[in-house]
This record gives structure tokens, C-alpha cells and sequence, in this order.
């Protein structure tokens, strides 16, 4: 018989049941919905059954209550973040299924969650990987959407550095593209200059290159993935954010390192003082260099 998945007590009927997305060392991912028909995203740290029940509380609440407080004042900032619906930090009682049940099938104390925004797009780095499948073929206005997104993605990070946010894990997996559905052209191909007698000749041919152009030339960047966040004006810092983004680029997509350019070039004259930051860039790299080399 197939184990329940580990959820908090209140989804544990839910109907559709959550269906997992992720799972880390810390958190389970679910994609579910949210007062009935808004589809959204749980995020649930669940009880750690190694550490001392009040210790285990305090961290879990602080961590979800900094990550949450962290989305909400970039958005209002005007940042595109996922919403936050629904928090619960306390976590007064696990699931069954949970880790550390005790003989009841419940374990008092620790555990909690929250609701955010379900981004109805891909993430930067699927992009990327499609930007590279697809890149020989490409027209010039194709050509031109990369370094558009790529600015995009400077001038997104830029304004949270500004705002003194630091990431702590800048991945192309916690960027994401939500398509501009005002402009996908996928109806009658108008839009992007297709006619409706060739998309109805190769629809999912179509569909896909029509879905890149739209991400490229009009797609929102969105920031996801707050858990290691943290409030900083240190240029060290947001310098060290960079430095993970750039890794990111050179080891999953090698293909797109001429590209990063394009986003250190925005991110440099996004906002006063990023310009320093990129100062302080070099001096990251040459100590992640020579790491590299010591081993």
C-alpha cells in the first residue's frame, strides 16, 4: 500500500489532493489550490524529528515568517514575486505521514506552511535549454528576444539588490518567464506574423516556437524561492548573488555565458551602485578561482 504523502493536517483531505512538485532538505512543494479554484503553491517545512521539539518550532517559524515578510515588501515594491495567501508558522500539529509521528499518528508541535501565487510559466533555465535546442534556426528578432530577456533579468535583480535583498540561491531555477497571454499570438498566429493555415498545419511545432518568442520578447521575469533570503546592503553580498547566477549560467547552460553579459551590462546601470558591485564581482570570482584550483 502506497505511503501518504507527508502534508499538514488541514490538506490532508483536500480534493484534488496536493500533488508533490519538489522536495529539499528543508521543504515539500505542492501545487493545490487555494479557497477552492485558485490554483496555487504549498510550500510545508515539516517537523525535524532530530531536533529538540521548541527549537524546532523557533526555526521553523522564523524561517517561514522571514521568507514570507521578505516576498511581501518586494512586492510591494513593485517586484514581480509570487502573492503570499496563507501562512501558518505554528505548526501546532503534523499529519499523519509526517516525520516523527508519535503512536497516535500525530506529533505535537513544529511543522508549518504557507500558500503562495501558483507562476503559470517555466523556469529561466528551461528557457535556456530551449533557447539552446532551437538557437541555429533562430531570426534575428529571436536573436534580439535573448538579449531582451537577458536585460530583464539584470533589471529584476537589480531593483531587489537595491531594495538591499539578497537571494541566496540566484539559480536559473528560482528565475522564472511568465508568458504575456495579451500578446501570445496563439490564437489566430496574427500577432507573430504566423497565418492560421500553417498553425494548423504543424500546431505543436508552432505552438512551441511561438511560446519561446512570446517568453523572449515579452515574458515577465519572476523571483521565486525566498528560503534563504536575507536583508543586506553589502556589496560582498549581492556581489556573492551574482557570482551564483554566473555559476549557474557557465555550468547548466555554457552555451549562454556570452548571454550573462547582457545581464551583468543592465544589472551594472540598474540602480546607484550596482556598478561597485560588479567591482566586487571580480574579486568573487578570483577567490572562487582560486578554490577551484586548491580543491
Amino acid at each position: 500500500m502506497p505511503s501518504r504523502p507527508c502534508l499538514p493536517p488541514q490538506f490532508a483531505d483536500t480534493v484534488p489532493a496536493p500533488s508533490l512538485l519538489s522536495q529539499g532538505a528543508e521543504a515539500l512543494l505542492y501545487r493545490t489550490y487555494f479557497l477552492l479554484d485558485i490554483p496555487s503553491v504549498l510550500k510545508y517545512r515539516p517537523s525535524k524529528p532530530y531536533r529538540h521539539p521548541t527549537l524546532d518550532a523557533r526555526l521553523t517559524k522564523h524561517r517561514i515568517l522571514s521568507e514570507a515578510r521578505t516576498m511581501l515588501r518586494l512586492r510591494r515594491e513593485g517586484l514581480r514575486v509570487p502573492a503570499v495567501l496563507s501562512v501558518d508558522c505554528e505548526g501546532a500539529t503534523e499529519a499523519r505521514g509526517g516525520s516523527g509521528t508519535d503512536m497516535g499518528g500525530e506529533r505535537k508541535g513544529g511543522g508549518g506552511w504557507m500558500i503562495m501565487e501558483y507562476v503559470d510559466g517555466r523556469t529561466v533555465r528551461e528557457v535556456l535549454q530551449e533557447i539552446s535546442k532551437r538557437r541555429k534556426r533562430f531570426e534575428d528578432a529571436e536573436q534580439e528576444g535573448v538579449r531582451e530577456l537577458m536585460g530583464r533579468i539584470g533589471r529584476v535583480v537589480g531593483r531587489m539588490h537595491e531594495l538591499g535583498v539578497v537571494h541566496g540561491d540566484l539559480t536559473t531555477s528560482n528565475l522564472m518567464v511568465r508568458p504575456d497571454g495579451e500578446r501570445g499570438g496563439m490564437a489566430n498566429g496574427s500577432s507573430n506574423g504566423e497565418t492560421p493555415e500553417e498553425l494548423e498545419g504543424a500546431p505543436h511545432q508552432l505552438q512551441e516556437r511561438l511560446l519561446l518568442r512570446n517568453e523572449l520578447q515579452h515574458g515577465e521575469v519572476v523571483l521565486i524561492d525566498f528560503g534563504l533570503a536575507a536583508q543586506s546592503i553589502q556589496d560582498e553580498d549581492k556581489a556573492v548573488d551574482l557570482y551564483v547566477l554566473e555559476r549557474a549560467f557557465g555550468s547548466t547552460h555554457p552555451e549562454a555565458e556570452d548571454d550573462f553579459r547582457e545581464v551583468l551590462r543592465v544589472y551594472g546601470e540598474s540602480y546607484k551602485g550596482a556598478k561597485v558591485v560588479l567591482k566586487r564581482l571580480e574579486e568573487v570570482r578570483l577567490r572562487g578561482r582560486k578554490r577551484s584550483m586548491i580543491g
